[in-house]
């Protein structure tokens, strides 16, 4: 009986310990601004300065349109990665990136000068520091409570789900609108653009404020489909929630042909993307996205790898999106590489849990929390996907976001990229006046039926 209830007990701590975790302490918190960068990135260079110290990032407020912009044009290459020298550069790729190179023999990474551009708006340090202090993961780290909603809780993790949070709850404008593509590739390299109108909302945005019926709401997510035609008028609602494992993710969507609006509770998890061909699933948009209760999140230290960085040339208006989308992969010559170091995170899926990513390693950017690289596994421990994001910054609004991200098939050669607005007459709109009301079931039908 004494055995029982002391195995008893040791169970309810680690339950306690699961529901309710970290903040840090204040002195920890005040290296932030100080040796850690606002965020919580190593302010300081490297060893041998190929990753130079953070300056406080690029920006600058007077250029209207950053599409068609590059401020470090003027960069040139310090090398290329090839097939044929792929063993010098293999400590700083992934398992993923390394898989890209032995699929195709004309992959190539052309690795320019390290620019720690990213940056944020001042306004989110305080916030990002009182986060430190007073954030906490419950519901054993699938929930956040007493942090603040707009911008990351942890800036300082010791696990691996804090980690995660980071990305999914990082600032990407408080509230913006973008035209964009999305292109399920077939191993050809043939295509069909699906044209998609997203808007994303975080609640403190909304021109009445974050208001009771907000209190587990993370942000609003419309996406229409305007293209192609046997798609058009498709559109999905999202109210992604704070605690899923709580409150399930609120999401419906409208069905043109039917004309009528349903829940749609399999846009999570590994619910099929919308308009994807399969190629992704609901949580793989952004990266990574939704409840991370599914998985074991294992928070392995920090490495320099080589990831997509200042993607401005890939995001020229003067390119057609042939140029860039090309057989089995995009076309290598518009993507800038530089080396960077990344928080490196392994979620293995939990046992009676089921995905049909058995895990996924994520390589997380130290100044912006972006997850840049995935490698995904299937239900047999063999690598079968490479997440990869574009990363770059809108340095007139002081956001860190990507060009566009793509999911690469080691098995199918096929492929799927989303976020590219190349040939879009209207890209990103950051000056939306959002309404309650247009992220409701009503505005759905509207919006579905115009």
């Amino acid at each position: 009986m004494n055995k029982l209830m002391l195995k008893a007990g040791v169970f309810a701590l680690s339950v306690i310990s699961a529901s309710v975790m970290a903040k840090v302490t204040p002195d920890q918190a005040d290296r932030l601004g100080k040796d850690l960068t606002p965020i919580g990135a190593e302010k300081a260079g490297n060893a041998d300065g190929s990753i130079p110290a953070w300056d406080g990032g690029y920006s600058d407020a007077s250029v209207e349109i950053v599409r068609g912009t590059d401020p470090f044009a003027s960069d040139q290459p310090l090398f290329t990665i090839t097939h044929d020298n792929l063993d010098q550069y293999k400590d700083n790729l992934t398992p993923g990136q390394i898989a890209m190179f032995d699929k195709y023999d004309d992959y190539k990474m052309i690795v320019y000068p390290t620019r720690r551009s990213a940056t944020y708006p001042d306004s989110l340090w305080p916030k990002i520091k009182k986060n430190a202090e007073n954030a906490e993961l419950v519901a054993g780290g699938n929930g956040i409570q007493n942090f603040e909603v707009t911008t990351i809780p942890f800036p300082i993790p010791e696990t691996g789900v804090e980690a995660v949070w980071n990305h999914i709850t990082r600032f990407r404008g408080g509230k913006v609108s973008r035209n964009v593509a999305q292109f399920p590739v077939l191993a050809s390299g043939d295509f069909v653009p699906v044209e998609l109108k997203e808007t994303l909302v975080f609640p403190e945005y909304l021109e009445s404020g974050r208001g009771p019926d907000d209190d587990n709401i993370l942000f609003y997510f419309l996406q229409e489909v305007e293209a192609p035609a046997r798609l058009t008028g498709t559109v999905l609602l999202v109210h992604e929630t704070i605690n899923q494992v709580k409150e399930g993710r609120r999401a419906w969507i409208y069905n043109a042909g039917q004309r009528r609006v349903r829940r749609a509770p399999n846009v999570a998890y590994d619910g099929p993307g919308t308009a994807a061909d399969g190629l992704r699933t609901s949580d793989n948009l952004d990266m990574y996205n939704g409840a991370p209760d599914k998985y074991n999140w294992d928070l392995k230290g920090k490495k320099e790898i080589y990831i997509p960085y200042n993607n401005f040339k890939i995001m020229d208006p003067e390119l057609d999106y042939d140029e860039i989308i090309q057989a089995g992969h995009m076309n290598q010559d518009l993507i800038r590489y530089e080396k960077h170091r990344v928080w490196v995170v392994e979620g293995t899926l939990k046992d009676g849990e089921r995905h049909i990513y058995s895990k996924r390693t994520m390589y997380l950017d130290e100044d912006t929390w972006t997850a840049s690289i995935i490698d995904h596994y299937d239900g047999r421990g063999e690598l079968w996907r490479v997440g990869e994001a574009l990363n770059t910054q809108f340095y007139n609004q002081d956001v860190p976001w990507m060009a566009a991200e793509a999911l690469y098939d080691l098995n199918s050669g096929r492929y799927i990229s989303l976020g590219l607005g190349n040939e879009e007459s209207e890209y990103m709109d950051w000056d939306i006046e959002p309404n309650r009301n247009d992220f409701t079931t009503n505005a759905l039908r509207r919006t579905g039926f115009r």
